[in-house]
């Protein structure tokens, strides 16, 4: 009995050893698997895309690298994962342009409310010789690789009211992120910007912490904003951005072959992530009056008014001329 059950577990691992071999090499983990850190869902399109980019990158590295990612704040809140790419505790992360922008002030631009006239407008800013030379600032300062903008969506205000006029924020305590440029459209409508890391939103909104919070429809669906939420009020008031940065003792320790390796998969994330969100958009609107809640339309104009009057005010952490080159961009 012991000999037969020796060579059933001999052939038992031989036969394993013989499927794992002939399993893709996109399956199985690389050499050096680099860690994705971002502080979103797992169901959402940025991770499920950042995952994708692990199988493109493995086979193009030959299994030498591959990539692990980490959703849900599971890394630290964004904060921390941006400390983490130069102490090399992550390799990749997700972040806002205004976290960046913490850094090297100039960065923080692309993420300031009422800066892009649409979408079209942000497309060709991340496209533009100006997006390429802010990104060579924030990495002269850091030494950090900045690779990728991917589309976030336009940010909306939610409450508990209807808002339609920058007068229904006054005195609106408002959940905002816990980067200074955020304060911008609360402060130029008269409302209270309240920092508060992303994983405690949803317990704030439910516990009358603040009244208020911003995001896109993806996020505010994710999250689940809308049930603590009863309207949703179309500010539309930054189009959004998440920058894919890879750490510099990342980058630096890789051969100029697998740096290209990586920047094509991850460019590959940001384009499928990009598209996700913009169907998504199209679509939410009417979804979320299906399940009850008030998506109030907005007349954007009075509030694009009193943001711009603070563009280059005190506030700004760029300068005029850079400010009239983003404003210049497909004009």
């Amino acid at each position: 009995m012991t000999k037969k059950l020796t060579q059933a577990i001999a052939l038992a691992t031989t036969a394993a050893a013989a499927l794992t071999a002939a399993a893709p090499a996109a399956a199985q983990d690389a050499e050096r698997m680099l860690k994705w850190a971002h502080v979103y869902e797992s169901t959402e399109a940025y991770h499920t895309c950042a995952v994708e980019a692990h199988d493109d990158l493995v086979e193009a590295t030959d299994g030498r690298y591959g990539i692990e990612v980490f959703p849900a704040s599971s890394l630290g809140k964004e904060v921390d994962i941006n400390e983490g790419l130069g102490l090399g505790t992550v390799d990749i992360i997700y972040t806002g342009q205004l976290f960046a922008g913490r850094a090297y002030g100039p960065m923080a631009i692309g993420g300031a409310p009422y800066m892009f006239r649409d979408y079209e407008h942000w497309d060709a800013f991340r496209n533009s010789d100006l997006f390429e030379e802010l990104s060579q600032g924030y990495a002269d300062a850091t030494g950090n690789h900045i690779e990728a903008l991917t589309y976030y969506g336009n940010r909306h205000v939610t409450s508990n009211k209807p808002i339609t006029a920058p007068e229904d924020m006054e005195g609106l305590k408002i959940r905002v992120p816990n980067a200074p440029l955020y304060m911008m459209f609360p402060e130029a409508v008269g409302a209270n910007p309240t920092p508060i890391a992303f994983a405690e939103v949803y317990l704030a909104l439910q516990q009358g912490t603040v009244d208020a919070q911003e995001n896109p429809l993806p996020t505010i669906q994710a999250k689940k904003f809308y049930e603590v939420q009863s309207d949703i009020n179309l500010t539309g008031h930054i189009t959004d951005a998440l920058l894919t940065i890879v750490g510099g003792p990342t980058w630096n320790s890789m051969d100029e072959a697998d740096q290209q390796a990586l920047s094509q998969a991850i460019d590959n994330a940001a384009a499928c992530a990009t598209d996700a969100i913009r169907d998504q958009e199209a679509e939410l609107s009417e979804w979320f009056r299906e399940q009850g809640v008030n998506v109030n339309e907005v007349d954007r104009g009075p509030f694009i008014e009193a943001v711009q009057a603070m563009h280059n005010g005190e506030m700004a952490t760029w300068d005029q001329e850079t400010y009239d080159r983003l404003q210049a961009i497909g004009q």
